[in-house]
């Protein structure tokens, strides 16, 4: 069974920038991709950006040139850079993987969450 830790969440101003990190772990066949997604008050969950083992990466739109995703494939360790934090982006960030097809299958894992707060 996948597990995956996050940190950095926190509460920063407007403008300001924060990072986060996801470990990855329990995967018997390294992780496919991992990602970010959030969901903000009253809201929907929705994707923040995911990177596969080989580098594609895929951005929500509103976050599209503010936030950078990477990824440490050895370590299976995801990273999110945010930068130019605005009070929309508030909101629960929750990491993701998916384990891509292994001989058990197909699985994707979510974190449990850590908060952004950005005051305006």
């Amino acid at each position: 069974q996948v597990q995956l830790v996050e940190s950095g969440g926190g509460l920063v101003h407007y403008g300001g920038s924060l990072r986060l990190s996801c470990a990855a772990s329990g995967s018997k066949f390294g992780i496919y991709a991992l990602g970010w997604y959030r969901q903000g008050p009253g809201k929907q969950r929705e994707l923040v950006a995911t990177i596969t083992r080989g580098g594609r990466i895929n951005y929500g739109d509103s976050v599209e040139g503010r936030f950078t995703i990477s990824r440490n494939n050895a370590m299976d360790t995801v990273y999110l850079q945010m930068d130019s934090l605005k009070p929309e982006d508030t909101a629960v960030y929750y990491c993701w993987a998916d384990s891509g097809a292994t001989m058990a299958g197909r699985s994707k894992y979510w974190g449990q969450g850590t908060q952004v707060t950005v005051s305006s």
